[in-house]
Parts: structure tokens; sequence; C-alpha cells
């Protein structure tokens, strides 16, 4: 019960296949209290999720890029709970006009969107949950490796390696005050999202053919487990990290011969 009594808020759940779902079961099995963000059409599908899991969990109203939405969450918050322990980022999108292969043709409103929604939407939620946080309280957030260029992932891996960016300075601004800042940098898996990338079965064809551990496509619990070990007070001393869960596919350079 390496959660038990933290009050937790998991973004990104859309449904039962979303990394944010497994999160959100994880956490109720780990002893966590939670709720779910979500809004606008999706808001119905997050809610249907949110029935599939152990608990009874209220799903709360929330456009990450609306100062609206950020500023009643924290009112909600506080109503709710008084204080919050730790969140899961778990939010990205990109036009498709800024994948697939049009790296180079995308507009810049685009790359900008990409860079909002996925990069600078870290800092808003911190910046929202911030004022309920105090000393041990963590903030984890969904990465995918920015290290290196990606077929057809183009202004979303831009937008990846802002990400980094922000949880870096997240972490150098928060640590002061005991909140810790990381991020998870999953390898693919099939989630709705992952699976509208034109290209994706063949950039996670790489995983399971690359990865010394393996890297099952299907099976999100790894990324889920290292998720809920970093919102809990057994990584009190780890901040401004990004740990890989990835088969350890990032730190070969090519496939192993057997």
């Amino acid at each position: 019960m390496i959660l038990e009594g933290k009050r937790l808020v998991i973004t990104g759940v859309i449904t039962k296949d979303s990394i944010a779902w497994h999160v959100a079961s994880r956490a109720l099995e780990e002893g966590a209290s939670i709720v779910l963000t979500s809004f606008g059409r999706a808001r119905r599908l997050t809610e249907r999720a949110a029935g599939r899991l152990s608990s009874d969990v209220d799903v709360l109203e929330l456009d990450v890029n609306r100062v609206e939405d950020l500023s009643a969450l924290t009112d909600s918050l506080r109503d709710r709970w008084g204080a919050v322990d730790g969140a899961l980022h778990a939010i990205a999108f990109a036009p498709e006009d800024a994948l697939g292969g049009r790296f180079m043709t995308a507009p810049a409103e685009s790359a900008a969107a990409a860079f909002q929604t996925s990069a600078f939407s870290f800092k808003a939620l911190a910046a929202s949950l911030s004022p309920l946080m105090g000393s041990g309280s963590s903030l984890v957030g969904l990465d995918f490796d920015a290290s290196v260029a990606w077929p057809v992932y183009d202004w979303m891996g831009v937008a990846k390696a802002a990400l980094e960016s922000v949880s870096r300075y997240l972490a150098r601004d928060l640590g002061p005050h005991g909140v810790r800042v990381n991020l998870v940098s999953a390898g693919p898996l099939g989630t709705v999202a992952a699976r509208g990338i034109p290209g994706f079965e063949g950039l996670a064809s790489l995983w399971q053919s690359q990865a010394p551990l393996g890297w099952d496509v299907e099976d999100p619990g790894p990324v889920a487990d290292t998720i809920c070990f970093l919102l809990s007070d057994y990584a009190r001393g780890i901040s401004g990290e990004i740990v890989h869960v990835d088969g350890g596919f990032h730190a070969v350079g090519a496939p192993t011969q057997g």
C-alpha cells in the first residue's frame, strides 16, 4: 500500500486502454484516493472508464488550456480534500498536419498547438495544483524519448523535448517547496491516442525486435507501476529525472544478436 492516504489527480483517462486508467487502477490498489479529469465530448468516455475502476471515482472538468478550468480545479480540490499529494500529467495533442511525416510542411499554428497542449500544460497544471501541494508531493508526466528524432512523430517529438525541459524547470522551482517533478519515458503502447498516429505500428515494431527485455505494446502495467512508485514516498529523493520504462530500448544502438 505504497500510496495509502495519498490524494491524487489523474489526467488523461479516455478509455480503459489509456495508460492513465491503469495508473488510476493501480493507485487505488495501493491505497490512494483519486479523481480523474476530462472535458468536452471525451468526458462521457472518461466517466464510462471510471465506472470500470474498483471504487467510485469522480471526474472533474478540466481543459488544461483554459485558465478558468484550472482555477476551478484548484477550488474544487481545496473544497474536496484541502490538499493534494500528487498528480499525473498524461496530456498530449498535435494536429494531424503536424504528424505522420509532415514535419517540413506543418504550419506554425499546429506546432504551437502541440507545444501548448503537450508541454506548457504541464506547467499550467503544476501552477494550478502547487498551492495545494506540500512537502513530499509529486508530479509525474508521461514522456516519449525526445533525445532523438523518430519517424512519423514530427512536431509531437519536438513538443516532448519541450516537456522534458519544462519538467526540469518545474523541478527547480518546486523543489524548495518539497515538491518532486519527474517524467516516465514509456515505450510505445497500444492506446487509442497512439494508434491514431500514422505509422504507429511500424514504430512500435522497433521495440519488439530491439528492446533487450522485450516489449509488449499491450501491457501498460510496467509503466503504471513506475508512475505509482514516483508518486510514492519511496521516490522521495528523486526529482528532475526521466525514468525510461521501455524494456531497455533506449540503452542499445542495434538489435541484440541471438
